[in-house]
């Protein structure tokens, strides 16, 4: 599932673009793809480093950020030391969205070099899959109602769900004190 594109009558274009560090990061990648297909999110995955291969994802950059019919949001993907959302967000004025994979061998701990920026900018972190991908959902619904009205049924459904677990629970506490 590396790609998914919002149908005609969708609203304003949009996109969000998942740049891997590296392809170890696809499994986590297409988590947020999956979330994001399911608000109708548009996306497109690449791979490219900022350690590694610094040039080519300032090409990445470039080619998305000259579409100025579509909105984009991006997320940046990489476990270790993720210095590529800090690095895309110093060379795009779009959002910037650090979703750096959870890791055993550090405890989580290299998430400080996700949560410490140099000064003047401004990606945000998002520790869960899912999160970054609601995250790039909300962003996007400011110039797409259709994504709006996903992100405010999804709402409704985790809702609906809370009640109902709510009266079962009840339920099986009046049921087994009588």
């Amino acid at each position: 599932m590396e790609k998914a594109r919002p149908k005609e009558g969708q609203g304003k274009s949009h996109l969000a673009v998942i740049v891997m560090g590296s392809p170890a990061d696809k499994e986590y990648a297409d988590k947020i793809g999956k979330t994001l297909a399911e608000f109708g999110v548009g996306f497109e995955m690449r791979i490219g480093s900022a350690h590694k291969s610094a040039l080519h994802v300032l090409d990445i950059i470039k080619d998305y950020d000259q579409r100025e019919e579509t909105d984009i949001v991006y997320v940046a993907v990489a476990g270790r030391s993720n210095a590529l959302g800090p690095f895309i967000d110093a060379n795009t004025s779009n959002l910037v969205i650090s979703a750096p994979p959870y890791s055993e061998k550090y405890s989580g701990a290299d998430i400080f070099s996700s949560l410490r920026l140099p000064s003047g900018l401004g990606n945000v972190v998002a520790t869960e899959a899912e999160l970054a991908a609601i995250a790039v959902a909300k962003v996007l619904a400011l110039n797409n109602p259709k994504i709006a009205e996903r992100l405010l049924q999804h709402r409704r459904e985790m809702a609906e769900g809370i009640v109902e677990k709510d009266k079962g629970l009840l339920g099986e506490q009046r049921g087994s004190s009588s």
